[in-house]
């Protein structure tokens, strides 16, 4: 048994087929034609343009938030610095187009690695898909000709978004990589197509061989290779109980989680993109406990307009019905940057100008987003959530913008809610510490326990070295976590919680005890985080 990363739950008992990437080297050479080189080179540039934007058409249907990733490879391909790069190569050095990609792709290595920032990481592993994308068009070769089992198990170095997108199901059960983290954006589509993976274990693709059979839990993060028949039929058992319980998990969809006592423990859904609330409904979900706002600024060449951002917040606040759609304002900053919005060099980017800091510095971007927010209020439940909050100053300075917002919208005679709910992300320790203090101003918490575990265990949640470190059932994260909800309860404010570990059924009881208001968790873990809290106030099985 080998144990890497689990970085998508679920069972797989399969067919080992290695995904192997070809030597590029091998097709370096000089050319006498640049002009017949540059031909060939565009014509596998327009093969992965289309490539990219069918990938992006299917993504809007299997993974709407994911599917505004690639929007950033076709940018990549229309990039000067890029696309100019290995155009100047095949011309004026008088090499091949696979041999251009490779230098220009190692120039672009080098600039990055000079960058100490994970955002940056993410984008070089961008640049890589696309490289790879581009040689593979030339030589004619892709993961599509690989031949595949009906069962087979994917086993790679490392998955790259688009192939991770592109995996066909009814022919790959799961995949498992040398490289790669649970918050990698690989991990994060094969989550939401709910195919399991396992992750950084590194020397996966050495052990195996093709049609070696191999068992993958992703729910443990381990793979079994050649496994023996009491194994297979270990897991044949625990693959058949799992599909059974998902059948069963459906009927959970129209029924309320109220304890003993008659408390409600509302379970809504996190999502990053207007359409994605449909996923949100039809799992169950009572309301929008997480709008992340920042991807409808993402992959595009300048801010969106208030109307345009009128209409993102007034969707899911229509469709909704009245129930709460919680909309965190603009968090970007750290991991998540513009293109067409320069911000300084920081040596520490993720404790520094980022989420509420950021807009508060830059006003007239953050009145947009605010007036856009008000104006779409009026069409359900809105309630308006401030990241990164770290300082009561800071929620009362967005408070009186909010107002001067409110104010202009008057003068307008544009409608609004008066009465609109404002609360804070609670996700950095200092927050949670205060929570007595906050408490008696916000109307709401809720708790951002992705980053308040990082920042609480000073361990940075996309490094696989350290992955060790980055646990949410750490005693100071849980006890941080208990004293805000405490500080809330005190006012007579509720208190929710959007991190992931809001869906680990280990974690879930203990939220419970807490006083815990409300969950909010990725649409597919809706019905199985109602499970749990049924059972645990129930004392059976649902």
């Amino acid at each position: 048994m080998k144990k890497g990363l689990a970085a998508s739950i679920g069972y797989a008992i399969g067919r080992v087929v290695q995904k192997t990437n070809s030597d590029f080297s091998l097709d370096y050479k000089n050319i006498e034609d640049w002009e017949a080189e540059l031909v060939r080179f565009n014509a596998a540039l327009v093969i992965s343009k289309e490539q990219i934007n069918d990938i992006i058409k299917i993504g809007m249907d299997r993974f709407t938030r994911e599917a505004s990733l690639f929007e950033s490879h076709i940018l990549l391909l229309e990039d000067v610095e890029f696309v100019g790069a290995i155009i100047k190569k095949i011309k004026t050095e008088m090499i091949n187009s696979e041999k251009a990609i490779f230098e220009v792709v190692n120039q672009f290595r080098v600039i990055f690695n000079e960058i100490n920032d994970e955002y940056m990481k993410e984008r070089f592993a961008d640049v890589l898909d696309v490289a790879n994308r581009l040689r593979d068009n030339l030589v004619g070769k892709g993961i599509s000709d690989t031949f595949f089992y009906e069962d087979t198990v994917l086993v790679a170095s490392d998955m790259t978004p688009s192939e991770t997108a592109m995996i066909d199901k009814d022919k790959v059960i799961a995949f498992v990589t040398d490289m790669g983290a649970v918050a990698s954006h690989s991990s994060i589509i094969a989550r939401t197509l709910e195919i399991p993976a396992v992750v950084g274990l590194k020397d996966i693709t050495r052990k195996v061989k093709n049609g070696d059979y191999i068992i993958v839990d992703g729910f443990l993060g381990t793979v079994i290779i050649n496994p023996s028949e009491e194994d297979i039929l270990i897991y044949k058992e625990k693959k058949a109980s799992y599909e059974k319980e998902s059948k069963e998990l459906k009927k959970l969809i129209k029924v309320k989680t109220i304890t003993k006592m008659g408390k409600h423990i509302e379970v809504a859904g996190n999502i990053g993109n207007p359409l994605e609330v449909k996923k949100v409904i039809e799992n169950g979900g009572e309301g929008i406990g997480l709008f992340r706002t920042e991807f409808i600024y993402m992959n595009r060449d300048s801010f969106p307009s208030e109307e345009e951002q009128f209409e993102a917040y007034k969707y899911p606040a229509i469709e909704m019905k009245g129930k709460p759609v919680i909309i965190r304002t603009l968090d970007i900053g750290g991991d998540k940057k513009l293109d067409y919005f320069k911000t300084p060099q920081e040596d520490n980017p993720v404790l520094g100008l980022r989420g509420i800091r950021l807009c508060l510095l830059h006003k007239d971007i953050f009145k947009v987003q605010l007036r856009a927010l008000l104006r779409a209020s009026v069409y359900g439940n809105i309630k308006i959530m401030f990241p990164m909050v770290a300082v009561l100053d800071e929620y009362l300075s967005c408070k009186k913008l909010l107002k001067e917002c409110m104010g202009e919208l008057i003068k307008e005679g544009k409608d609004f809610n008066e009465n609109i709910q404002t609360g804070i992300m609670v996700e950095i320790p200092a927050a949670a510490l205060n929570a007595d203090d906050l408490a008696k101003h916000v109307d709401f918490f809720s708790i951002g326990t992705n980053d308040l575990i990082q920042y609480t265990l000073a361990a940075d949640r996309m490094n696989e070295k350290i992955s060790y470190l980055y646990d949410g059932k750490n005693p100071a994260v849980i006890r941080l976590i208990k004293m805000t909800i405490q500080a809330a309860h005190k006012e007579g404010k509720y208190c929710g919680l959007c991190g992931e570990i809001g869906s680990d059924v280990d974690i879930i009881p203990t939220l419970i005890k807490m006083g815990l208001d409300e969950f909010s968790v990725i649409p597919s873990a809706i019905l199985k985080t109602k499970k749990v809290i049924l059972e645990y106030w129930c004392l059976k099985k649902i």
